[in-house]
């Protein structure tokens, strides 16, 4: 808007009305040589009388020439009507052009009869229907759709219905610019409909309301203020800010109103003038509402008569008017205060604490503590807790129509800090202060929620329900709490509720989903899932889920489709990259499923498990080389992994390498620490378990310390020898089990059985079942 301007000297509002074509005036023809000319050539002198020649019909002797005693009679014409055919001083005869007779012949063959109107010719022919299809009279049709269009707009916005009025302006719209491109098409651009253009023509609107201004005297106020608002609002879809302010303050003090103090903050706001817009608030707030106290509707007696009339009056047309007017009012301030606190002063606090002042003084008292709420709630948008909870607790301990709400957003801070104590307090306060708050119920039943107490959950959420039943998080939170009591059909019945009231919530849908799943009724929940995926095709928990559920049913196709759907959309779930690389494991595709371990790799790169898969795809595929090297980098990065060395020996044997040897030697140093590890760990075990013994058995100790010699009978040597292990050397377990399990067995195709594995062996075989 602010690259929207007017020209900036505009024209005299009265320009153009005495513009008019030069050759419609006939003031000056007098002096006009050559009209005077032609006047006096032959074409322009008519004769006073000339006879016609001719024949014309007599009525009396059959078409002979009327005459008289003095001979042949020739009738005069006026002046004035020049007549075709007529000759000068010639008996030449013309014939007579343009003229008929008026309903006589000459001829003998045609009837005497007087027929003026030549009626004995028969009927006329039928009149040449109009085509619709012509280009003039789709043009007219789109005119009046224009026009219909504009006044329904219209028409919609004086009853208050806005969004409808700019639909039918859209559409005005559209059809207009159809309209250009039907007389361009028809090569008569020029004959465009100056009403239509007036519609959207915001320099000749001000135009045009300033030329009412003129016309309208000073005793018709309210007519004028009212075109003084539609001037600056034009000025204002024009972005010059500048003349709207000037507008819009000439209404401020002549006859201020509530929706003009508005406009004029938003101008300055738009012009980013911190001082007007000071200045504006404070003559928004300085707005008489005309409305009286609501005293008035309270009884303050028992008069029954007075009562009565109170209760009529309490909810009529005219209170409805002044309760409307006073919540626009107050909507309009707190918006106003919300969009100028961080453009008034150096910060928001500092801002909205000046607005918060300067209402706290005026008829809007009340509203003080809803800008400190609103003040908390942006802080707490901006991630600054401290303070919002600061204002929240200021808030809360003040007796006003907002404290309950306070109380409640602090019982949710608490509960998202984890300190439950301080937030089942302050749902108590938020109950109390308001006991018809669904809000405090919900608070306090989250409280109970949270120390794992449901029924008790349950009750607190049934009751603000109880307040208002379309309460959304109410409903919610019992279905989640049926669910943890197992009562999954109550459940059920609660997030069908609230779908009803949330048709397009996917969070709800995938909670039906879930509820049916849990009844074992996988078909609804799947279902359910394909709503959800309706509404929101990019979630990859609902794509993950719908797999899982057609992977139960055994349609291993399907769950295919959406486990790849979800990978696609959220490359890091576990579940889902074991699931897909396990699915190409038993299709026998290992480089499909080798790819999916590598990403398992980057999401968990020190879990050894995913390595050793790669290096076992590697060996199934038949590259011998490359799983190789796959162990070698693997026991690189975890020397002390014992099944590594095992597959390294096993490969070495294969194939024959020399660092056989090596690997078996490590493998037999790791598998030594491990037992050394599993041996002190049992050692310790065991010293608490006699520590404890010991503790309770106290009066034996004679016994104990005899026992105590014998403990070290096992580690002294059997024989005559100095020393001999107590046991025999363990020999060393280079077995291994594949990751992937047993490989899958597949046919041999051309290998020839022998004898011995012949199932027809020893049989006859008939001549039936040979080929024919």
């Amino acid at each position: 808007m602010n690259n929207r301007n007017l020209p900036a000297e505009e024209d005299d509002l009265y320009s153009g009305y005495n513009d008019f074509n030069p050759l419609f005036d006939c003031k000056e023809l007098e002096n006009d040589v050559g009209f005077q000319e032609a006047v006096r050539s032959s074409q322009g002198r008519k004769p006073l009388m000339q006879p016609i020649i001719g024949h014309l019909p007599d009525i009396t002797t059959g078409g002979r020439p009327l005459s008289s005693s003095s001979g042949s009679r020739t009738p005069m014409l006026p002046i004035s009507r020049p007549v075709t055919g007529a000759v000068q001083q010639s008996s030449v005869a013309r014939p007579m052009s343009a003229i008929s007779a008026a309903g006589y012949s000459s001829s003998p063959t045609r009837s005497l009869a007087f027929d003026p109107l030549g009626q004995s010719r028969g009927p006329a022919p039928p009149l040449e229907e109009r085509k619709d299809d012509a280009s003039e009279e789709k043009i007219k049709m789109l005119e009046k759709k224009v026009n219909d269009l504009t006044t329904e707009s219209c028409m919609a916005q004086s009853v208050g219905n806005s969004q409808l009025a700019l639909e039918k302006a859209k559409e005005a719209e559209r059809k207009e610019r159809a309209l250009v491109r039907q007389r361009e098409q028809s090569d008569s651009a020029e004959q465009t409909n100056i009403d239509l253009i007036y519609a959207k023509n915001y320099p000749k609107a001000i135009k045009f309301y300033r030329m009412a201004l003129d016309h309208i005297s000073d005793d018709y106020k309210e007519i004028r203020i009212k075109i003084m608002q539609n001037i600056g609002t034009v000025f204002v879809l024009l972005g010059q800010y500048s003349d709207a302010i000037t507008s819009f303050e000439h209404i401020m003090s002549e006859s201020p109103n509530i929706r003009t103090g508005y406009n004029l903050i938003l101008c300055y706001y738009a012009s980013r003038d911190g001082d007007g817009m000071k200045i504006a608030f404070q003559k928004l707030l300085s707005v008489p509402l005309g409305i009286d106290d609501e005293d008035k509707y309270i009884s303050v007696n028992d008069d029954i008569k007075s009562n009565m009339l109170i209760e009529a009056i309490k909810d009529d047309k005219l209170h409805q008017m002044e309760r409307e007017l006073k919540a626009r009012a107050e909507k309009y301030v707190m918006t106003a205060a919300k969009l100028i606190a961080p453009a008034i002063e150096s910060s928001f606090a500092a801002g909205f604490d000046w607005c918060v002042d300067l209402v706290k003084s005026s008829q809007y008292v009340e509203l003080a503590n809803d800008l400190q709420l609103k003040k908390a709630m942006t802080f707490f948008r901006q991630m600054h807790f401290d303070q919002a909870m600061k204002i929240l607790k200021e808030v809360a301990k003040q007796d006003s129509r907002v404290k309950s709400a306070a109380s409640n957003n602090l019982c949710s801070l608490y509960i998202l800090e984890k300190d439950y104590e301080q937030a089942d307090r302050y749902a108590d306060l938020a109950m109390n202060a308001d006991r018809y708050n669904p809000g405090a119920f919900v608070c306090k039943g989250n409280t109970e929620f949270v120390k794992q107490d449901y029924v008790k959950a349950a009750e607190f959420f049934k009751e603000a329900l109880r307040n208002d039943s379309s309460c959304t998080e109410a409903l919610r939170n019992l279905g989640l709490t049926y669910k943890k009591l197992s009562r999954l059909e109550d459940a059920l019945d609660c997030f069908l509720k609230l779908h009803a009231i949330l048709r397009d919530s996917a969070e709800v849908m995938y909670q039906l989903a879930d509820t049916y799943e849990l009844l074992e009724d996988p078909q609804q929940a799947v279902e359910w899932l394909m709503q959800v995926i309706s509404v929101v095709p990019n979630d990859p928990k609902a794509l993950a889920k719908l797999g899982d559920l057609h992977d139960l049913d055994g349609d291993k196709s399907q769950a295919l489709h959406y486990y790849c759907e979800s990978f696609r959309l959220f490359p890091c779930n576990m579940e889902v990259i074991e699931w897909l690389a396990a699915y190409y494991v038993q299709t026998q595709l290992y480089e499909k499923a080798i790819q999916y371990f590598e990403r398992a790799i980057l999401v968990q790169p020190s879990e050894v498990r995913w390595q050793l898969l790669v290096a076992s795809c590697y060996r199934r595929s038949g590259n011998n080389q490359k799983a190789l090297e796959t162990y070698k980098e693997i026991h690189r990065r975890f020397p002390e992994d014992a099944q590594c060395l095992r597959f390294l020996v096993r490969i070495s044997q294969d194939l024959g390498l020399k660092e056989v040897q090596d690997y078996t030697s490590k493998l037999s140093k790791v598998e030594k620490m491990k037992e050394l590890r599993e041996q002190r760990a049992k050692a310790a075990r065991e010293g608490s378990r006699s520590r404890r013994a010991d503790s309770t058995d106290s009066t034996d100790s004679s016994n104990s310390k005899a026992e105590r010699p014998g403990a070290q009978v096992m580690s002294l040597p059997v024989s005559g020898e100095p020393y001999e292990s107590s046991s025999s050397p363990k020999e060393l377990d280079a077995s291994y089990v594949d990751p992937l399990g047993p490989p899958a067995d597949t046919p041999r195709t051309g290998a020839r059985k022998r004898a011995d594995d012949d199932v027809f062996a020893g049989e006859d075989v008939g001549d039936q079942l040979l080929p024919e």
